[in-house]
């Protein structure tokens, strides 16, 4: 599987030259143009990639006919804003590389488990529609993704909500106050904020489902179009949920959203 580099020449504040100092997107595509794409990013605690939010993922978005990339995104010691970074990147290149991979450059969502919906709601309300004047045609782009999926997200970063590994590994021991807001999601809805797709678990111990609540609440107040789900049991970190026969549902309702959307193949 083709693996490409966001930044061939060394990521902004790169570390190293590993492969985790390299962030990147795998493409997993569908014939045909003018298809609607999802970036994929998998959860881990901002502390490492979950293999079965990534690949398995992107494979099911593909028989919906809708095209995938996985992103590898920078993880601990990585912290804010590199992910994000990693994120916008990815999205200003799947648009710029729009002809070449079929994808209408207008219907690209980005979707994300735990930690990867946190990444996933903060592409969603801090993006920025390009810098006309930048010397690099790519980055002349928008970064704003046109919905979001968020699977038992981490929402926000307050106290007594937050999933605390999450907040450490992105913001350090000793987060500041006003940091620690402004990558509460909850707090950043406008009635720009992308239509998003939610769910989660009520019985999730792991990551509250007020993170959930809380976004779709923000979302209601601005009067941004979501659907949310909550399910009754599940543990933390399913993924597609194969072995849940309830709550692995979450995949037609979310294609009938994508449906709804126009992100599918009539």
């Amino acid at each position: 599987m083709e693996t490409l580099l966001l930044w061939p020449e060394g990521a902004p504040g790169a570390l190293g030259a590993s492969e985790e100092d390299q962030p990147a997107i795998t493409p997993y595509l569908v014939e045909g143009q003018g298809n609607a794409a999802v970036l994929v990013c998998p959860g881990g605690g901002y502390a490492m990639r979950a293999d079965h939010e990534g690949g398995p993922v992107a494979e099911w978005l593909n028989t919906l006919g809708i095209s995938a990339f996985v992103l590898r995104y920078r993880v601990a010691p990585y912290q804010y804003p590199s992910a994000l970074l990693d994120a916008q990147r990815a999205l200003r290149m799947i648009r710029f590389r729009a002809d070449e991979y079929g994808i209408d450059p207008d219907r690209l969502g980005i979707l994300g488990f735990s930690a990867g919906g946190h990444l996933a709601s903060t592409a969603g309300v801090s993006y920025d529609l390009g810098n006309p004047d930048h010397p690099e045609p790519l980055e002349r782009l928008s970064s704003r993704p046109d919905r979001l999926i968020l699977c038992y997200p981490v929402i926000s970063m307050t106290e007594g909500v937050t999933h605390q590994g999450s907040k450490e590994n992105l913001l350090g021991a000793v987060p500041d106050a006003e940091l620690s807001l402004k990558l509460s999601s909850e707090f950043q809805v406008t009635p720009d904020t992308p239509p998003t797709f939610l769910w989660h678990t009520s019985d999730d111990d792991y990551v509250p489902v007020e993170n959930s609540l809380l976004f779709a609440a923000g979302l209601s107040r601005h009067k941004v179009p979501f659907d949310l789900h909550i399910y009754a049991h599940g543990v933390h970190g399913l993924g597609l949920a194969p072995e849940e026969p309830h709550t692995k549902t979450w995949t037609d309702a979310c294609a009938s959203w994508l449906q709804l959307n126009g992100y599918t193949r009539a």
